[in-house]
């Protein structure tokens, strides 16, 4: 995201469960929607970066600049859209694709490089039972986990309360990350 009615409803849900998330949004929407991610930072939920376009950082056809240039143009448009704020030095690479000298680079940027071990599919999903039971299936292979999710589904956006009541009902527990400063 930040994508209309989706993200929204992602935010007032999270609201009334008392939690919140890290945001990684795409450079470009962020443009397109920065009142939408002005709304997710007033709700104290993290934000950092995932690429201008969404550009496969793996692609050999992309030079080694092309690629930093793709992660440097998604964190000012993040930063524009919060109007100058910064976001966290938090990044996650499209498609869990970390390419070594992009992971190389971001280290010496100080970027903390987020991944998953507990991936939704939500984006290939239509009903939110379905989100549901992905998430709490992986979660009880893996007894714990980051979960990776889209606020710009919509089956996530409905699927996210029942999803953090079921949570809750089974003992996890949600964990809020902030940068450092």
């Amino acid at each position: 995201g930040p994508w209309p009615v989706n993200t929204p409803a992602v935010l007032k849900t999270l609201a009334e469960e008392c939690t919140t998330g890290i945001f990684f949004p795409i450079g470009k929407h962020a443009t397109y929607y920065p009142e939408i991610l002005r709304q997710v930072m007033a709700a104290g939920h993290s934000i950092g970066s995932h690429t201008w376009s969404h550009a496969a950082l793996v692609n050999k056809k992309l030079t080694e600049q092309q690629r930093k240039d793709e992660i440097e143009k998604g964190f000012s448009a993040v930063k524009w859209a919060l109007g100058g704020k910064a976001p966290a030095p938090f990044f996650r690479f499209p498609a869990l694709q970390h390419p070594p000298e992009m992971v190389t680079y971001l280290g010496q940027r100080n970027i903390a490089i987020f991944s998953t071990n507990v991936d939704s599919f939500d984006f290939k999903m239509r009903k939110p039972d379905q989100v549901i039971k992905s998430v709490l299936e992986k979660l009880k292979k893996n007894g714990k986990g980051i979960m990776l999710m889209h606020d710009f589904q919509r089956s996530t956006a409905e699927a996210i309360g029942t999803l953090l009541d079921q949570l809750k009902l089974n003992g996890y527990k949600i964990v809020r990350m902030t940068a450092k400063d």
